[in-house]
């Protein structure tokens, strides 16, 4: 009996038969969705920007909200229209990023960056999502303060369950839970609005803190920082670059651009609904903490306004029930970002190192890390301690920043990267003079806030000399980066123009229907990354 052996040549032609039926299957799912209706399409591709939306509406963003009211009024408005610009162009550059090159962020720092600058951006990332992660927990033991009257430092502790219970109850699907908690949220968005109606803030004012850039009266510029940290974070890129791979997009240049509007209505207008809600938190605090029949109770309050503190502020509209619905909807607003950020850390933990972990042990492991500077200030500083720490962790978002808006802006405007799919000139042009502007607004405010700091501070000369021998150097390495991020070559080639070019250039001049059904050339070799069920 003879035995059939197969040769290497045999086994590369089946391969290749193997990998042609495939691409041939995908181009025909492709062509069918497609001619879908436009709008069937774009239900498909909704999902992720309204999940990154949550973020923007988070325990860290009403904080900073609140203070901005309270300490300046309508002043600083115009912060969270240009923050929010700002973020729906980021978080589009970031969702076109994945589409086109079907990897994510963190995948491609990976790729594109030395081991030592990649492992200092992971650092950077995850120290992001702990910063992040940090309000979310004073915000949930505020929430239970409120509803259940527990020490702050208490309430801390419990926090480290409650989401990891969140976490456990998607098996009974995490659509439905999502729907649950973004209707809480905007019970306490309705509440505001309400309240807003009532107080009735001077339209023109309101105007002219929204279109007119001011930072007058002391901690202006500090509050300023806190409100873009609060409102552009890091880890919101590497998250929203992800969650775009989950919907199926057809690999052809007219699907690819169809994903990439299709995004950006979305994200345009969940963030839309943000900035009202954001606008209605700082007109509601201003107008009620500078009207001229302030009780000197509610007076004190808003001279260090915090969220546990705040529930006054709806009083008008639910009178004595105020503190328990703002209570529930305060431990949603918390509960629902906690879980973009165990998301957002999974993606980065996965891209960066290869590595993934289970959603409950990776919540874990960041909610204890940042369990334990929330527990040490609750404990010593009560409630306003808690609440600086939200703004502290707000700043330090802002100071990150730059190390993933960089590298997003160097990937999405680079022909390596995305080939065709590039941002255009007028994108590259704004995108880098508002990250510029912010990347400079830090930069001055760390330079100056130190410097003043040092003039006017009570410690011996030794110290104050020591104290500069570690921090100058920290400094000028933060600068450093900074510009080698900006500045450094990109080497790294993920858009791969091979033959379907060819047929993409030769359909070019058959004519432009011909053309945006071609194969799209570039490299999609992210297989499966474990995304919300």
């Amino acid at each position: 009996m003879e035995i059939e052996s197969e040769t290497p040549g045999s086994e590369r032609a089946r391969s290749w038969r193997a990998n042609a039926q495939e691409a041939s299957k995908k181009l025909e799912d492709g062509d069918r969705l497609i001619k879908e209706p436009a709008w069937k399409r774009f239900l498909a591709h909704v999902g992720p920007g309204f999940m990154v939306s949550l973020a923007y509406l988070d325990p860290g963003n009403l904080e900073t909200d609140l203070q901005a009211g309270a300490n300046h009024r309508y002043e600083l408005l115009w912060v969270i229209l240009i923050g929010l610009i700002f973020a729906l162009i980021i978080q589009s550059l970031a969702a076109n990023l994945g589409v086109v090159t079907g990897r994510h962020l963190a995948e491609i720092c990976k790729s594109e960056y030395p081991k030592f600058v990649r492992i200092c951006l992971w650092i950077l990332a995850e120290v992001a999502v702990i910063a992040a992660d940090i309000p979310e927990v004073i915000g949930t033991a505020f929430a239970f303060n409120l509803l259940f009257h527990i020490p702050v430092w208490v309430g801390v502790l419990i926090t480290g369950s409650s989401t990891l219970l969140l976490l456990g109850l998607q098996r009974y699907g995490v659509r439905k839970l999502e729907f649950l908690i973004s209707m809480l949220v905007f019970v306490m968005a309705a509440c505001f609005f309400g309240e807003m109606s009532f107080v009735k803030p001077p339209a023109v004012e309101v105007l002219k803190g929204l279109f007119i850039p001011r930072l007058k009266g002391p901690g202006a510029t500090g509050d300023a920082i806190a409100l873009l940290g609060a409102l552009i974070m890091p880890h919101n890129l590497f998250l929203h670059s992800a969650l775009v791979l989950s919907r199926k997009t057809p690999s052809s240049v007219r699907g690819i651009k169809d994903a990439c509007r299709f995004f950006l209505y979305e994200s345009g207008f969940a963030l839309f609904v943000a900035l009202l809600i954001n606008i209605a938190v700082i007109s509601v605090s201003g107008t009620v903490c500078f009207a001229d029949n302030l009780s000197p109770e509610d007076a004190e309050r808003c001279s260090d306004l915090t969220l546990d503190s705040s529930s006054f502020l709806l009083k008008n509209v639910l009178g004595r029930s105020s503190a328990i619905v703002y209570g529930i909807a305060l431990l949603a607003s918390g509960q629902s970002s906690t879980i973009t950020g165990t998301y957002s850390g999974q993606y980065i933990m996965q891209g960066f190192l290869d590595i993934r972990m289970k959603k409950w042990l990776r919540n874990l492991m960041t909610r204890c890390i940042a369990i334990v500077p929330s527990l040490v200030i609750s404990i010593i500083g009560g409630s306003s301690g808690a609440g600086r720490l939200i703004i502290i962790a707000s700043m330090i978002l802002s100071f990150e920043l730059p190390f993933a808006l960089i590298p997003l802006l160097k990937f999405s405007s680079s022909s390596s990267k995305m080939g065709p799919h590039k941002n255009s000139v007028h994108i590259i042009v704004f995108s880098w003079l508002l990250g510029l502007m912010i990347i400079g607004i830090n930069m001055y405010f760390l330079s100056t806030s130190f410097v003043g700091w040092l003039i006017h501070n009570s410690l011996p000369k030794y110290a104050n000399v020591l104290v500069s021998l570690l921090v100058f150097p920290l400094m000028l390495i933060y600068i450093f980066a900074v510009i080698y991020l900006t500045f450094r070559k990109d080497t790294v080639v993920t858009f791969v123009a091979d033959s379907a070019q060819i047929d993409t250039e030769k359909a070019k001049a058959a004519g432009e229907e011909e053309e945006e059904n071609q194969p799209v050339p570039f490299r999609q070799d992210l297989a499966d990354i474990p995304l919300p069920e």
